[in-house]
């Protein structure tokens, strides 16, 4: 049996740069009904309890360590017992957040990740942040792909610890290389396809930063 995804939607604020924002996030869930694993523990650590419906928890994924997409991590983790897991290379911008809190462990380019017979594919996507990464579920014809793409284009660049050319070559080189008709999961806003933003490509690098 094949897991299946669910969304939660999680509203609060994402900050950097000495600059404050209000923000809904995606919480993306897969899984069956007996575990699951998280992508971006964003807000709300009881509401995202509440979503698992007493599933067992198998990790708690960061795609990056912006505050608004890991702020409920150690609260899950300590309420499930789940490890929490983000790319080293963006340890710096995950003790902004959590300074007393290291995450459990380190994903890393090309390793698999499994749950409910699932397997994810961690994709190394630097740019939005440099330790953002993406999910690739073949078998659910998904991506999971954090604040690297949404539909429209790339993920924001102006803020510290980003770089447009980066996002620009990871997307290209890391998801544009997927099938077309890839679902692209992101951390904010609406679903969209790798077909669908394939053609905008040569715009992004048109347009620079």
């Amino acid at each position: 049996m094949t897991a299946r995804i669910d969304r939660l939607v999680t509203s609060g604020t994402f900050s950097l740069d000495g600059g404050t924002w209000d923000v809904d996030n995606n919480v993306w869930i897969v899984g069956d009904d007996r575990e699951a694993i998280v992508i971006d523990a964003a807000h709300d650590a009881g509401a995202i309890e509440a979503a698992l419906a007493g599933r067992t928890l198998r990790a708690i994924v960061c795609t990056h360590a912006h505050n608004d997409h890991i702020d409920a991590a150690p609260a899950l983790a300590a309420a499930t017992g789940a490890p929490v897991l983000l790319h080293p290379d963006d340890l710096a911008l995950w003790r902004l957040t959590h300074p007393d809190r290291a995450p459990d462990g380190e994903l890393a380019d090309g390793q698999t990740l499994s749950v409910a017979g699932t397997e994810l594919t961690v994709l190394h996507t630097p740019g939005h942040a440099p330790g953002a990464v993406c999910l690739y579920a073949p078998a659910l014809a998904s991506v999971f792909t954090g604040d690297t793409l949404f539909q429209g284009g790339p993920g924001a660049t102006g803020r510290s610890f980003s770089d447009f050319p980066t996002i620009v070559a990871s997307i290209r080189d890391r998801l544009l290389t997927l099938d077309a008709d890839t679902a692209v999961l992101t951390g904010h806003g609406d679903p969209t396809s790798i077909g669908a933003e394939a053609p905008g490509l040569p715009e992004w690098l048109a347009r620079g930063h």
